[in-house]
């Protein structure tokens, strides 16, 4: 069986899509093959990296991508926006895609406070796109695996 591709879009691919493809490659590498990109990249957020890391996930061998490494390049199953912008800004025709789905994300990088509630941001949206994720592999009946 083929792996599905899909890649999350964001606008700095700095910390919702980076989650998301951590996610995916995580608990369904037997069904797809997660990517990443950003319509104008930042490096990863380091709160992205440390609140990943409080829950086992080592996000070194991830990079901040523009969404130009892949467009007309890579056919992808499915493109899932995770933020409004990307949503709005992406291109409306992209070869080869099938689906095209938009989970709408807070950004947790704009949250303005202390760091213990920068934290809390970060963790917010982490535990939303772990549900998400994993309620739509539910959907498609793909069991959870780990690594």
């Amino acid at each position: 069986m083929e792996k599905q591709r899909v890649l999350f879009l964001c606008t700095g691919n700095s910390c919702r899509s980076q989650m998301a493809e951590a996610f995916l490659r995580t608990y369904a590498s037997q069904y797809f093959k997660a990517y990443s990109a950003g319509l104008e990249p930042k490096p990863i957020n380091p709160y992205t990296i440390q609140v990943m890391e409080e829950i086992g996930f080592d996000l070194s061998g991830q990079t901040s991508k523009n969404v130009s490494v892949y467009l007309g390049k890579v056919l992808f199953k499915y493109l899932i926006t995770v933020c409004d912008e990307a949503e709005k800004n992406c291109p409306s025709t992209w070869p080869g895609i099938n689906t095209r789905l938009h989970w709408s994300f807070e950004d947790p990088a704009k949250f303005e406070g202390s760091i213990e509630g920068k934290m809390a941001k970060f963790r917010e949206v982490r535990e939303q796109i772990q549900a998400k994720i994993s309620t739509w592999l539910e959907e498609q009946n793909i069991p959870l695996q780990s690594d």
